[in-house]
């Protein structure tokens, strides 16, 4: 494990963007300083106005490992003081400090002795760090046994499309909840208990649970998940609201 070090700010370089849909970018940092991170840890970004008034927000990471490229994905709150600027102006080259990593309770640590299967559930750009998980179990060539239900409005909305349809050691199961592709055998359509019933591992085989997304979200699919007999101490989850 990774210790996370809360009182400690880098600064890092941006050396890729690129928008992952209309209104999210994917931001990749070289952060000479960074210790590296857990699959599913957070940072700090801090940003500083020319009359010195400083704004910070925390962001998923899409990384993980010891290294120092870091890459997460901004989704645009456009109320917010920090994503606009991160999505819309932000430019490669351009330095911008970060602190972390952060984040202890919501990890997958691939050293785990724990091989009980792990049930992966996002609910829009909450896919961020359950995607790091999944990435750094791929990298795994024993371990548990990995699924990841993702709950998105539609096909344009998705977050790393193409990675998630190349996993070879994580079932994904994709629900549009507004548009989904022409043909898709399920109609767009919120998540249900009885969706998630019939598509993450059951309860009898005591699987770690993360569940990520915005605070409604989150809150429903746990109750469901309790409804469905699973151990509410296998369950970790991550909420997000408000503005960014």
């Amino acid at each position: 494990m990774i210790t996370p070090s809360r009182g400690r700010w880098h600064l890092g370089r941006v050396i890729s963007r690129r928008f992952e849909t209309e209104a999210a970018v994917r931001l990749e940092l070289d952060v000479p300083t960074w210790p590296g991170n857990d699959a599913g840890a957070h940072l700090d970004i801090r940003l500083t106005a020319p009359d010195g008034y400083q704004a910070s927000r925390s962001y998923s990471l899409a990384s993980s490992g010891q290294a120092t490229r870091v890459v997460l994905v901004v989704q645009e709150q456009p109320a917010g003081e920090v994503s606009p600027f991160l999505v819309r102006q932000l430019a490669e080259g351009e330095e911008v400090e970060v602190q972390g990593p952060l984040g202890r309770f919501f990890v997958w640590i691939r050293t785990d002795p724990d091989r009980s299967p792990v049930q992966l559930i996002a609910g829009g750009s909450g896919v961020v760090p359950l995607f790091s998980m999944a990435s750094a179990r791929e990298h795994e060539s024993e371990g548990a046994d990995f699924r990841l239900l993702y709950s998105v409005r539609s096909p344009r909305d998705e977050f790393f499309a193409d990675e998630l349809a190349e996993l070879s050691r994580t079932t994904v199961n994709i629900v549009h909840t507004r548009e989904s592709v022409p043909g898709a055998g399920r109609p767009p359509g919120r998540l249900t208990r009885e969706a998630i019933a019939g598509s993450t591992f059951p309860a009898s085989l005591s699987p770690r649970i993360f569940v990520c997304g915005p605070t409604p979200f989150v809150e429903a699919v746990a109750g469901w998940l309790v409804e469905l007999g699973h151990n509410p101490a296998r369950i970790r989850t991550e909420r997000f609201g408000g503005s960014s």
